[in-house]
């Protein structure tokens, strides 16, 4: 799954007194004497009234005043506003919002900034979109976003058809535009969005913007490993060469409904064999290009492909990867348990490997080169049923046995679409990059069908991001004149740890939005993103979501509100997250516990292939009635969310449930520590201690008093008192 670790400032608030919490949670109210809207906030603290004085930009209320009850004040009344806020209500979130928001966790005094005003610093708790950045947002204020989540939730189907009608459809579908169950104690698990409609997700992302116009525009600029090596391809020549692949897959006898897999490297060719799988009613099954011989035989094995897509090798950096050889010992193992396949479509990549230097298998072997160019450069598209496999994507699973995640057509193109246009704030002019391998659900949504569903140019990298140097992305920032900028936080505190002298001497000024995909991006390299990469001028779409949500479930919308740095904000349209205890009972207001989703999102998956029992009982069994995403929440008084990570990864420390994500962000925040992997190991007194595994900053020599201050960041974070002498192994840089 593409998950989120922790954010520790909030996790501290289930610790903390009841008095800390409150501190931050206070009376505010909009100076109505500032000077300018987009200087820097003015804020006064004062006791025993706890009043803040701010004032924010015009689009979150200008001068008026707005005032919240002291909680302390309210505590002694029958009943308070907030109280009224509780998780019954899908809106609380949006209700909240009517108020300024105020921080999370262990926070004495609030500090605001706005985009493009100053750099953020460890004390500041909100950064508000600037005046230029709402004006030309899609969602251009909390009142914004409050009428369309509103409607998106109260009026699922209307909503959600209204935005499908952009798209084109040979049929409509029915009168009933989603049907679900989420209860197993009512029956099977069934998730339909739009079914009876007739499309083709290919067509949606080409030949649509072709006829409207965009067949010129480039589609993808192909950045190769070594600098200098790069092709580009517009939205005319995207077609011509999917439509050949997809004539070469039907002369081979693919039909629809029939599987391919594709291991392949970030070449444009992947891209081109997912969407040609998609035109003619293939499902493809994108295995990452880094897998083991033995997990590529489990997927094969699993799917049945009617062909294997792969090229002889990859260079990553330096390291060449010999695929074929892989693929070649992952089909002699899926036929020796008698899954045989036919035909293996080899593309060579001569910048890494020579043809004469592969291995080759006569008779189920065929080069790309030698055949794909033969073939006509039009293809008829097959028309499918929206509810019709699109693709299987396979995630890790508890039992060992990969999970066969099944995507299918119509649901999950308006869903991707949607989100990437209103996460993205994507503009016709922007140049998009995802950083992403099209081997995880990332590089499926928001490397090829969000971005092409929207007309958008797409940089596909087949490198890696410190080849031949740690500057390599902004070079190729500057070079594409990328605007849009999505990765993993693992890049960026590894990026962080390298210094800003190798972001600094990169213009990057083309950077508009940047965004942050799959874990928790910690609050210290939050900023880091923001001031050093950004210029503190660009908002960060911190994105929570799964493989099998499809697509982005909380993300911040640039331009519609404060955002706070490690907190994924606000759920996205028709999205309804719930908080529920161990009994999985909703629990109200500011809280921590389990996070479900309550009702059904057209981009959901539909089962697990093959295993439809394992995909009620692994999402659906264990709080009937939702859908159960295996992370833990905590939400603060405003209604942000903050993801926590998988509820698994807890130690048991004397009785205290401590998440290992929680230790790992504070020991990030120390500023010499570039990243940290906490596990459990077995104490005989307290059952279980804490084992980090630390990596420093580049340049900063290991010492005790640097471990010292290492175990002294986690004790004031107030996370746990059992860390002691034995639990730090470091690790350094290069090693």
């Amino acid at each position: 799954m593409e998950g989120r670790m922790t954010h520790h400032s909030n996790n501290t608030t289930i610790i903390n007194s009841t008095s800390c919490i409150y501190t931050s949670k206070s009376l505010f109210s909009i100076s109505p004497t500032a000077k300018s809207p987009l200087s820097r906030p003015s804020i006064s603290f004062k006791r025993p009234s706890f009043t803040f004085l701010t004032r924010l930009p015009s689009e979150f209320g200008g001068s008026p005043l707005v005032r919240m009850e002291d909680p302390f004040t309210a505590s002694l009344s029958s009943v308070s506003p907030r109280k009224n806020l509780t998780t019954s209500n899908h809106l609380r979130h949006v209700e909240s919002m009517a108020h300024l928001p105020s921080g999370a966790g262990r926070i004495t005094r609030l500090n605001a900034l706005i985009l493009g005003d100053a750099l953020a610093s460890e004390e500041d708790d909100l950064v508000f979109p600037s005046e230029v950045l709402s004006t030309q947002a899609h969602v251009s204020s909390p009142q914004k976003y409050l009428e369309m989540y509103q409607r998106s939730v109260h009026d699922p189907s209307g909503f959600w058809s209204d935005i499908a009608s952009e798209f084109y459809w040979r049929e409509k579908w029915g009168q009933q535009v989603y049907h679900e169950n989420f209860d197993v104690r009512k029956g099977k698990i069934k998730i339909e969005w739009f079914k009876g409609g007739m499309t083709n997700i290919c067509y949606n992302c080409l030949d649509r913007n072709i006829e409207s116009g965009k067949g010129d525009k480039t589609a993808i600029y192909w950045e190769g490993n070594e600098p200098g090596l790069d092709s580009s391809m517009t939205y005319n020549q995207l077609l011509a060469r999917v439509c050949q692949l997809a004539n070469y897959l039907k002369d081979v006898g693919v039909h629809k409904g029939d599987a391919v897999v594709i291991y392949l490297p970030m070449l444009m060719e992947l891209p081109i064999a997912m969407l040609a799988c998609a035109r003619i009613g293939a499902i493809h099954s994108v295995v990452f290009a880094g897998f083991s011989a033995e997990s590529l035989a489990q997927r094969i094995i699993d799917c049945r492909p009617k062909v294997v897509i792969t090229c002889n090798a990859v260079r990553r950096g330096s390291k060449i990867i010999y695929l074929k050889e892989i693929v070649d010992s992952a089909l002699l193992e899926s036929a020796q348990k008698g899954i045989v396949t036919d035909v293996c479509l080899t593309y060579e990549n001569e910048s890494a490997m020579k043809k004469e230097m592969t291995k080759w298998t006569k008779g189920r072997d065929i080069w790309w080169q030698d055949v794909i160019l033969k073939y006509p450069v039009t293809c008829d598209v097959e028309w499918v049923d929206a509810e019709d496999p699109l693709f299987l994507l396979y995630t890790s699973g508890s039992t060992g046995k990969p999970k066969g995640v099944l995507h299918t057509t119509g649901g999950y193109m308006v869903y991707t679409a949607t989100t990437f246009k209103y996460a993205f704030d994507y503009k016709p002019t922007d140049i998009y990059w995802c950083t992403a391998d099209c081997g995880w659900i990332t590089g499926h949504s928001y490397v090829t069908y969000g971005p092409l569903l929207n007309g958008a140019t797409v940089v596909v990298f087949e490198g890696a991001p410190n080849y031949p140097d740690v500057g390599r992305c902004w070079d190729i920032v500057d070079k594409y004149k990328v605007s849009i900028f999505y990765t993993a936080p693992t890049l960026v505190r590894s990026l962080m740890r390298e210094g800003d002298e190798h972001v600094s001497r990169y213009s990057r000024k083309s950077l508009r939005v940047l965004g942050s995909v799959g874990e928790p991006i910690n609050p210290s390299a939050w900023r880091w993103f923001f001031n050093v990469i950004g210029d503190a001028r660009c908002p960060i779409s911190d994105t929570w979501w799964q493989t099998e949500t499809g697509g982005f479930m909380i993300t911040p919308l640039p331009g519609a509100w404060p955002q706070k740095p490690g907190s994924a904000t606000f759920p996205f349209f028709g999205v309804q997250p719930v908080i529920v205890d161990e009994k999985g009972v909703e629990i109200e207001g500011e809280c921590s516990g389990y996070l479900c989703v309550k009702s059904s999102w057209p981009g959901a998956f539909r089962t697990l292939h093959g295993d439809h029992e394992r995909y009620e009982t692994t999402y659906f069994s264990a709080f009937p009635g939702y859908y159960f995403s295996g992370d833990g929440c905590s939400r603060d008084k405003d209604g942000y969310y903050w993801l926590t990570g998988r509820v698994d990864d807890v130690i048991n420390v004397s009785g205290h449930r401590i998440g290992t994500a929680e230790v790992e962000s504070a020991l990030v925040s120390h500023p010499q520590c570039a990243e940290a992997a906490v596990v459990g190991v077995e104490h005989e007194v307290k059952g279980q201690g804490i084992y980090a595994f630390v990596t420093i900053v580049e340049g900063v020599p290991y010492s005790d008093d640097l471990r010292k201050s290492l175990v002294m960041v986690v004790r004031n974070q107030r996370l746990t008192r059992y860390i002691g002498h034995q639990v730090f192994q470091r690790r350094e840089v290069g090693k």
